[in-house]
């Protein structure tokens, strides 16, 4: 087996599944920072060479840093070079009105210093509220830094069509966008698909499988009642009752737990093929605590879709209610039922702790 890799831009090559970090940062439990290195080591060598996390993923940055460390140690110099580590810069929301020049420096500044870096492969910049009209100053300030040599490339994470567009109109280089993106949310095809298409901006999409309801596991299930066991499940299922519910759900997994069998995958491996496969996306985000899916991962790159697999999965998604909207509308309401389970002020910055 051999993970897919891609080369978005001269000198820029990724593995096609990237290994996400947010399950290893609070809210999903305990983890054992050497195992975890283990882990990410493991993942290197079977393949997948491109990594993601945030500076508001609290001590992943570190962990990739001390990552970055060992793998040049034990694999050399040549390997360290094939690695790319994308993080974001997520101001707090109690921020956004004061933000300046200096606390962006200062934010890029500390996620250099904890992944041990000279230059950051790429900046995905995410606003938590578009009445704060300042996001198109603060990418004109990372853009400064990009052109400065201390960022490789700039992205951005779940902006809607329209402010994608602004950006692009203000002559941002804007690399990627990273969205919300599954056989469960197709909000990215109500626009961001088309224009991203348009203007070359490469997707990386996260939230494939469902944080792990798009599962055996879950098949045949009772509904889950309050509380779930944490956040991602929280966050998900809340996009399977927009999608229809759990009957529709239910359906859904016994669909692609029949297509997988017929190629010898589970589940997820359908379900994140299928996004793979999807026009304009560069890669897919796959979170993980352990080592536990990484030869279902690495699967990934083996698995083809039949028409007739396509087929029948369009068939169960032609009933689906919703989500309805452009990419992270529904989880920028913070009245609604998406955005009351986020948390906005996570960064430690003492950027953003200042009077």
């Amino acid at each position: 087996m051999s993970v897919e890799r891609l080369t978005l831009a001269p000198g820029y090559t990724i593995s096609r599944v990237i290994r996400g970090g947010w399950q290893l940062a609070g809210g999903h439990g305990a983890i054992d920072a050497d195992a975890v290195l283990g882990d990410l080591m493991a993942a290197f060598d079977a393949g997948i060479t491109t990594f993601d996390c945030a500076d508001i993923y609290t001590g992943v940055e570190e962990l990739y840093g001390r990552f970055r460390q060992r793998l040049a140690k034990e694999r050399g110099t040549a390997a360290l070079a094939r690695l790319k580590i994308h993080t974001k810069m997520v101001p707090d929301l109690a921020l956004l009105e004061r933000i300046t020049e200096d606390d962006v420096r200062l934010l890029i500044g500390q996620s250099l210093k904890r992944l041990g870096m000279q230059r950051l492969d790429l900046v995905q910049f995410h606003w938590w509220d578009y009445g704060v009209a300042r996001d198109m100053e603060v990418m004109g300030w990372l853009e400064q830094l990009r052109r400065e040599g201390l960022i490789d490339r700039l992205g951005a994470t779940n902006f809607g069509t329209a402010h994608t567009y602004r950006m692009l109109k203000a002559g941002i280089p804007l690399f990627s966008m990273q969205t919300q993106y599954s056989v469960l949310d197709a909000r990215p095809e109500n626009g961001l698909v088309a224009l991203a298409a348009k203007e070359g901006v490469h997707l990386f999409c996260y939230g494939t499988v469902a944080g792990g309801f798009l599962a055996e596991s879950w098949l045949g299930r009772a509904e889950p009642k309050e509380p779930l066991e944490n956040r991602s499940l929280t966050k998900y299922k809340l996009i399977i009752d927009d999608f229809g519910g759990w009957e529709l759900f239910q359906l859904l997994l016994s669909t692609l737990q029949r297509i997988g069998q017929r190629h010898g995958v589970d589940i997820a491996t359908v379900a994140s093929r299928y996004i793979l496969d999807r026009p304009g996306v560069a890669g897919v985000i796959v979170g993980a605590r352990n080592r536990a899916h990484l030869q279902a991962n690495v699967a990934l790159g083996e698995l083809k879709l039949s028409a007739a697999d396509q087929a029948e999965i369009a068939a169960v998604l032609a009933r689906r209610k919703g989500p309805v909207g452009d990419t992270y509308a529904l989880e920028r309401d913070r009245e609604g039922p998406h955005g009351r389970i986020m948390k906005y002020n996570l960064n430690t910055s003492a950027a953003q702790k200042r009077p």
